[in-house]
């Protein structure tokens, strides 16, 4: 797989992940969801993305 859809993919599973943890845990876990739509905005915005530059240590190709 690509980079970009790396990115999608892992943060569909951590919104899913917070969305299970706010529903079966604690309320409080939705600060999560919040963080990751939070980042997802700030990547679209200024085209800067920390999950890139980690896939990219890891090898992964644009």
């Amino acid at each position: 797989m690509k980079m970009e859809n790396w990115i999608r993919v892992i943060a569909g599973i951590m919104i899913l992940a917070s969305v299970a943890l706010t529903h079966y845990v604690h309320p409080n876990w939705m600060w999560f969801t919040v963080f990751v739509g939070a980042n997802l905005l700030q990547s679209g915005i200024t085209k800067w993305c920390l999950m890139e530059k980690i896939l990219a240590k890891f090898g992964v190709e644009k």
